[in-house]
C-alpha cells in the first residue's frame, strides 16, 4: 500500500510541475507582449507550445535514439537473452514487447523512449550487458518498462521542449531590448515601465527556473520507476545491486547527448554517483538541485527499505 500511494503522489505532483511549466511559457509570452505592445509574442508561446508538443509525441523516440546512435537489433541473430529477458518482464508488467536497440558503449546503461506503449524503444549499453548479471539486467529493465508504462518517455521529452521554449522567449526578449525593440504606451507608461522591469528579472531567472523544475520531475519519475520495477520483479536486490555496480564502476560515458541525460537508468555523466560515499549517506538537497538524477545511494537506500 506504501509503494501504491507513492506512485499516485509522485504522479499527481509531477503533472502538476508540467502545468508550471506551461503557464511559465504563457506567462512569458504575456509580459513580453504587453511590454512591446506585441501581441505576436504570447501567440509565438502559444504556437511553439503547440509544435513542441506534436514534436515531441511524434519523433521524440527517433531523436533519442539517433543522439545515442543506438543500433536496432533483430532477435534470430543478437542477444538472445537479452529478447527473452524483455519479453518475460513485459507479460508481466502487462506491456507489448518494445523495439530494442544497444548502444556500443562500455559505461553500463539503458534508456527508454516512444509516444506511448505500443510505440515504445528499449536501449541498453554494450557495458550493461557485459557487466550485469541477468537478476541486474532484470531490475534494469523492468526500472525502464516502468517508464514506458507511466509515460515518462512521452512527459520527459515534453518537458526538455518546453524548458527550450523559455530560454529561447527570454533569449528573444533580452535581445529586442538590446537593439531597442521596445515601444512606449504613453497612456500607461508607469505600469509598463513596472513591467519592463519585471520582464527583464523573469528573462533573466526563467530559464535557471526551467532547468530545475526539468531536473526535479526527472528525479521524481526515478524514484518511482525504481518502486515499479520493484512490483515487477518482486526482487528489489537485483536492483539494488546493479545500482551499487554503477556506483562503484564509476564508469562515464563519453558517447552520450547531453540533450537526452534525463532518459537514461542513471546519469552518463556520473552526477549522481559518489564512489567514495556511505551508501546510506544522505546527499544535501542543494546538490541534487542541479541533477537530472537523485544519488544513487539514496534509490539503493529506498530500495533496501522496499526489501525489508
Amino acid at each position: 500500500m506504501i509503494v501504491y500511494n507513492q506512485i499516485s503522489g509522485n504522479i499527481a505532483k509531477t503533472w502538476l510541475w508540467l502545468f508550471v511549466f506551461f503557464a511559465l511559457v504563457l506567462s512569458l509570452g504575456w509580459i513580453f507582449s504587453y511590454v512591446y505592445d506585441q501581441p505576436d509574442f504570447i501567440i509565438a508561446a502559444a504556437l511553439l507550445s503547440s509544435v513542441g508538443a506534436i514534436v515531441s509525441y511524434w519523433y521524440s523516440d527517433a531523436i533519442a535514439l539517433s543522439l545515442a546512435n543506438a543500433k536496432a537489433i533483430e532477435r534470430k541473430t543478437d542477444f538472445p537473452q537479452l529478447f527473452r529477458i524483455v519479453e518475460n518482464l513485459c507479460i508481466a508488467a502487462g506491456l507489448p514487447m518494445p523495439k530494442l536497440y544497444v548502444i556500443n558503449d562500455t559505461a553500463p546503461n539503458a534508456f527508454a523512449t516512444g509516444r506511448d506503449k505500443n510505440h515504445a524503444a528499449l536501449a541498453v549499453t554494450a557495458g550493461l550487458l557485459d557487466m550485469m548479471d541477468e537478476r541486474e539486467v532484470e531490475g534494469v529493465i523492468a526500472h525502464e518498462l516502468s517508464h514506458i508504462g507511466n509515460r515518462d518517455t512521452l512527459l520527459m521529452t515534453a518537458v526538455v521542449i518546453l524548458a527550450g521554449l523559455v530560454s529561447v522567449l527570454s533569449d528573444l526578449f533580452l535581445r529586442m531590448q538590446w537593439f531597442g525593440g521596445r515601444r512606449s504606451r504613453d497612456n500607461d507608461r508607469e505600469g509598463q515601465n513596472i513591467l519592463f522591469l519585471i520582464g527583464i528579472v523573469v528573462s533573466i531567472l526563467a530559464p535557471f527556473a526551467a532547468m530545475l523544475i526539468r531536473f526535479a520531475i526527472s528525479r521524481r519519475r526515478e524514484f518511482l520507476a525504481d518502486a515499479n520495477a520493484v512490483l515487477i520483479t518482486r526482487y528489489p536486490e537485483g536492483l539494488a545491486s546493479a545500482l551499487e555496480k554503477i556506483r562503484q564502476t564509476g564508469r562515464v560515458s563519453y558517447r552520450a547527448s547531453a540533450a537526452i541525460d534525463h532518459l537514461y537508468f542513471t546519469s552518463p555523466f556520473g552526477s549522481d554517483r559518489n564512489k567514495n560515499a556511505s551508501a546510506m549517506r544522505q546527499t544535501p538537497w542543494y546538490v541534487t538541485l542541479f541533477s537530472t538524477h537523485p544519488p544513487i545511494e539514496q534509490r539503493i537506500a529506498a530500495l533496501k527499505n522496499m526489501a525489508q
